[in-house]
């Protein structure tokens, strides 16, 4: 059975595409790391009013929660969640565990290096490639277990990093799997087109984290190019520090408050592929800041990569032509944005 990890190895990467540069040792912002102000996606004409423009935020004990998801997926594409379940501790003990990773020196951090055709470790941003400058981020990836990795970090005072990351792991994929249900069920598809979303069986994920460290000039780079998530779902710790933003059309870009304790949940191609694009998926950025280090974790779920992703059955009319989840991750690794628009049908 092909993995997550496995599905990304058709396409490797060069060493100058993983290996992030040492903030540490810079005191501005070097000509690689160098951006355009983004003004190109800004609406001159504005229709939009910035406090229409606000994701909502959803709290699951209410019971309204089933109907409120179901209309922020189709208007959105994106919400925010509270009274969610995960223990508030296990959040600051993930925050806490990936200061510390982060908090190493380079060349420590360099020990774990992702393969030029790996998926986990430590490295710059997946979306690299697809871009001439370079993110001011770092990040780890993890599927599954990590003890490999935090062995050679930390040989001998690993195990709360491992312990608190695989607690996260499973907290995770049991929000995602009431999300999804709740999510589906508005969606109204069949018990097949279920089961396909939520399999825990041979389910893929992937836990991310992020470090932003603090800018000379945050106005000059960007953290996160934009982009879209791939998988099926995204679950996203802000932590306390804003930095997430959304591409709204008629408005622009549009910062996603950072609320302690709450998850972003984002929409990925996979569901808006499932949903026939009833649930759009937002293209999405992330800004840095001159006075803090921003952590953030993210949280993708995704359903077995040999399995088939295409429209629900319920769509009498397909946009989206029937493929295996591991040819569209695939697709994405080579073409990126564009990778929707080639398997319209």
């Amino acid at each position: 059975m092909t993995t997550l990890s496995e599905a990304y190895r058709n396409v490797p990467l060069t060493d100058d595409q993983i290996i992030p540069i040492d903030f540490e040792s810079i005191d501005g912002v070097p000509e690689s790391h160098s951006w355009p102000q983004f003004n190109e996606h800004l609406n001159k004409n504005q229709t939009l009013d910035p406090k229409d423009s606000m994701i909502p935020v959803i709290n699951l004990a209410c019971p309204d929660a089933r109907t409120l998801i179901g209309q922020a997926c189709e208007t959105w594409g994106m919400f925010q969640v509270i009274n969610h379940g995960v223990p508030f501790e296990l959040v600051k003990k993930v925050e806490s565990e990936s200061e510390r990773l982060f908090a190493l020196p380079a060349h420590e951090k360099r020990k774990v290096l992702r393969a030029a055709d790996g998926a986990t470790g430590y490295g710059s941003a997946r979306v690299s490639p697809f871009f001439d400058k370079s993110m001011w981020h770092e990040g780890f990836t993890i599927m599954g277990s990590c003890v490999d990795d935090a062995k050679v970090l930390w040989p001998h005072e690993y195990q709360g990093f491992c312990d608190t990351m695989d607690a996260y792991q499973h907290q995770m994929k049991l929000l995602t799997h009431n999300l999804l249900l709740i999510i589906l069920d508005t969606l109204g598809v069949t018990p097949e087109d279920m089961n396909w979303a939520i399999s825990t069986d041979d389910s893929q994920s992937a836990l991310q984290l992020n470090s932003y460290p603090t800018c000379p000039n945050p106005s000059e780079t960007i953290g996160l190019a934009p982009h879209t998530d791939s998988l099926l779902l995204t679950i996203l710790n802000q932590s306390d520090i804003s930095g997430l933003e959304i591409l709204v059309e008629g408005f622009g870009w549009k910062q996603v408050q950072a609320i302690e304790g709450a998850f972003v949940v984002n929409v990925g191609d996979l569901l808006h592929i499932f949903s026939n694009a009833k649930f759009p998926v937002l293209t999405h950025r992330v800004m840095v800041t001159h006075s803090r280090h921003r952590i953030s974790v993210a949280y993708f779920h995704g359903p077995p990569v040999e399995s088939i992703v295409a429209p629900s059955s319920k769509f009498q009319k397909p946009l989206f032509k029937s493929l295996p989840v591991k040819e569209y991750l695939s697709l994405k690794s080579k073409h990126f944005s564009e990778a929707l628009s080639m398997i319209q049908a």
